[in-house]
This record gives structure tokens, C-alpha cells and sequence, in this order.
């Protein structure tokens, strides 16, 4: 009973940071006797004792600098569209009847997670014999042919590719943009 009545309790005034976590402000040009009195710590002259004296980062005196003195390659293509890839034969083991997808894929740990992908691509290397039913966003005409030869279905559903981003040009809903690119008219002509 002695330590609970010692200990104190807890609270909005009784909090305090760490011993040794916090410092004082060092206060700069307050005499010599400080230790950083005068030029305050900046030394003598020179760009980076004047006010608002420092250089940007990067940059070295004037010299070619070192971000434009090495060589640059390729770009990054900002349309680029990612898929996660699985092979045929990575299917294999799987039970008859089974329906595969991306969720299939991923938690079975079919195929490796690819960071930024879109969906799944279903590709045709290796051999299938169970009647299976695989839904992805592509297929290649081998894995289709692969998988129909094995009795199962390759159901391509629709997503957020590269063909079903939003049109913004003529700000078409996805219904309308499907339409038009399947030859239907969507506005009227004038």
C-alpha cells in the first residue's frame, strides 16, 4: 500500500518531456563571454556570414553541378499500364471448377503483387488440363486457347486500363465511350 500512495498519479499537469530530450535555444551574439558572442558563430565574412547568405542545395560555386555533369537515360512514361502477370502453368495445380481471379491469385500466392498494377494478365507459357474458369483483365490468344482446349472459361472482365479511363476530352461516361469506340455515335451532330 506504501507504493501506491507514494506513486503519483498520472495526468495533464503532471506531463513532462524526457530528461534529456529537450534544449535551450542557443542564444547567439550576447557578448563574449557566451562563447558565441560577435560574429555569432558565423565566422568572418563571406557569403554564409551575411544575411540570408547560403547557397541553394546542389549548387557548387558556380562549377557544372553534379546532377547536370552525369548522364541521363530513358523516361518515365506516365501512361504506362501495369499488370500482374501469371502463366498458364502457374495454374496448373489448381482444383476443377475453381474460379480464379485477382483475389484467387493473390491469396493463394500464385503470382507476385506488383506495386501500381491495374489487374490481372493471364499469359500462355506451360499446360493446363482442369476445366477451370479464369477472369482477368487480358488474356493472351494462347492462354485462351489453353484454357477453352481445357474445357474452362476465359472470362475478360472489364477495369481501369489504358481503354477505360474516363474521356475527358469529351467527358463521355464509360457506357458511351465504349459505344463510340465500337463504331455506335454518341454525340449528336450539328
Amino acid at each position: 500500500m506504501a507504493d501506491s500512495e507514494e506513486r503519483e498519479i498520472m495526468g495533464a499537469d503532471t506531463l513532462s518531456p524526457a530528461d534529456g530530450s529537450t534544449h535551450r535555444t542557443k542564444r547567439v551574439g550576447r557578448g563574449i563571454g557566451s562563447g558565441v558572442g560577435k560574429t555569432a558563430g558565423r565566422g568572418h565574412k563571406g557569403q554564409k556570414a551575411r544575411s540570408g547568405g547560403h547557397v541553394r542545395p546542389g549548387f557548387e560555386g558556380g562549377q557544372m553541378p553534379l546532377d547536370r555533369r552525369i548522364p541521363k537515360r530513358g523516361f518515365n512514361n506516365k501512361w504506362r499500364v501495369i499488370y500482374m502477370t501469371i502463366n498458364i502453368g502457374q495454374l496448373a495445380e489448381v482444383p476443377a471448377g475453381t474460379v480464379v481471379d485477382y483475389d484467387y491469385v493473390v491469396e493463394h500466392g500464385l503470382a507476385k503483387k506488383v506495386p501500381g498494377n491495374i489487374g490481372l494478365k493471364v499469359l500462355g507459357n506451360g499446360e493446363l488440363k482442369n476445366a477451370i474458369t479464369v477472369r482477368a483483365l487480358k488474356f493472351t490468344e494462347s492462354a485462351k486457347d489453353i484454357i477453352e482446349k481445357a474445357g474452362g472459361k476465359a472470362e475478360v472482365i472489364p477495369g481501369k486500363n489504358k481503354y477505360i479511363r474516363e474521356n475527358l476530352k469529351y467527358k463521355l461516361t464509360l457506357d458511351e465511350y465504349l459505344a463510340s469506340r465500337d463504331g455506335g455515335d454518341t454525340q449528336e451532330k450539328q
